[in-house]
């Protein structure tokens, strides 16, 4: 008798043993429920291509997997993708390829041969300080709503966060209390990041006071989730591996949930043509790095703080400074020109 095999999320089919094989090797990478959900997505999509239905899914073998093939299916799945999930998708399937090639199981890693979209060579765009500051605003005047969903002083606290350390939308979700650590003259957050990378932010005690007051109001809505000693209040009223950010039932905040709150402040205030399209939390990372990038913080420095893995990276950032560049063109010496009277 066939062992049952695991089914997808959505039930529609189930995983060939070598698939959850490369999943198994993956595993030990410690790779975040995200980046796995997004392996099994991605595998589902092309795979059910290759196999013509998604019952056959279960039986498709690696020999299906050829240069003939992937680009037809790549073909299929583009017609219905944004330009964004076809590159993530490749990204996802060449790292599957490596794995089997690896193993013996093809005979190659067909994906160089498959097209993809090139990233577009815009330059990251931040939101100015009238613009959070709106946000702020608008957020701020639902204080006095009775809708249990509506909750000011998280939501100050999201956005004040991600403005002010860059995290990203994950890093935020996955944040615990212990990671934010007081220090005399602030605090430090730590994160941990993307790839497993660990870093270090500085913050000034304005944002300490801004959590501490968001992790109060907390505790006046959840107060059997505190300490079961007396402690009056901020951090210290928090078991340490309690989440830093939770949804309306008490839980750690979803992405969902996330997103949709700073969307709903974007909407409140009339602002939606400021921002990027499907850019919400991630604009507020964009934020943090163009505001340092204009206050002349080196290359270094903002690779480390951003936990880019090259200076490339961060360096798109200073590229789109736009005070420093101004500075910068304001030196050319031949608007000395201009400085001369004209003939008549």
């Amino acid at each position: 008798m066939t062992p049952a095999r695991p089914r997808l999320d959505n039930g529609e089919s189930y995983y060939p043993e070598w698939f959850l094989a490369f999943l198994r090797d993956r595993a030990i990478r410690k790779p975040s429920p995200h980046t796995v959900k997004a392996y099994k997505q991605d595998f589902i999509s092309i795979a059910t291509l290759l196999a013509g239905n998604p019952e056959r899914v279960a039986h498709l073998t690696p020999d299906a997997i050829t240069k003939d093939a992937m680009r037809t299916a790549f073909a299929a799945y583009a017609n219905t993708h944004e330009a964004a999930s076809i590159r993530r998708c490749w990204s996802n399937w060449n790292t599957l390829c490596d794995f089997l090639f690896r193993g013996e199981l093809i005979a190659l890693n067909p994906m160089s041969l498959i097209g993809r979209p090139k990233v577009a060579k815009t330059l990251p765009k931040g939101l100015d300080a009238d613009t959070i500051s709106e946000l702020l605003r608008v957020i701020d005047d639902e204080r006095g709503s009775r809708r249990r969903s509506d909750w000011a002083d998280r939501d100050r606290a999201i956005v004040l966060t991600a403005v002010l350390t860059g995290l990203r939308a994950d890093e935020l979700m996955r944040a615990d209390i212990r990671d934010i650590r007081p220090t005399d003259d602030g605090g430090v957050v730590h994160v941990r990041g993307k790839g497993n990378k660990d870093r270090r932010i500085p913050v000034e005690q304005p944002l300490i006071r801004e959590l501490e007051a968001y992790l109060d109001s907390r505790a006046a809505r959840f107060p059997r989730s505190t300490k079961r000693r007396p402690i009056t209040s901020g951090l210290a009223a928090w078991p340490p591996t309690a989440p830093l950010f939770v949804g309306n039932d008490g839980q750690r905040i979803t992405r969902g949930t996330l997103q949709y709150r700073v969307l709903r402040a974007f909407k409140k205030a009339g602002l939606e043509g400021q921002r990027a399209r499907g850019v919400l939390v991630h604009g507020l990372r964009h934020t943090f790095a163009t505001e340092l990038a204009n206050g002349d913080v080196s290359v270094y420095a903002l690779m480390k703080l951003l936990g880019h893995e090259s200076m490339v990276t961060s360096q798109r950032y200073v590229d789109g400074a736009g005070t420093q560049n101004r500075a910068a063109a304001a030196k050319n010496p031949l608007y000395d020109l201009l400085g001369q009277s004209q003939e008549p």
